[in-house]
């Protein structure tokens, strides 16, 4: 009985060996000593996000009314 394996079963088989295998590969950083402050990231960051967020929502409002051909 011959085993068919198709060219997508194969790569699909090899990505998973690939995935399987990269923790194993992987080195994490060593950690900061305790002397370090650590930064928050809020405030001025999540009013950028927002901002950033809203001023897409306009662009794309705008070009679906058709105002903007880019």
């Amino acid at each position: 009985m011959k085993l068919k394996i198709s060219t997508s079963q194969l790569i699909t088989l090899g990505l998973i060996c690939i995935l399987f295998m990269l923790p194993s590969l992987s080195n994490a950083q060593p950690g900061f000593g305790d002397d370090v402050d650590d930064v928050p990231i809020d405030g001025g960051m999540s009013l950028l996000i927002i901002g950033g967020i809203g001023y897409g929502a306009k662009k794309l409002h705008a070009r679906k009314r058709g105002k903007n051909p880019f």
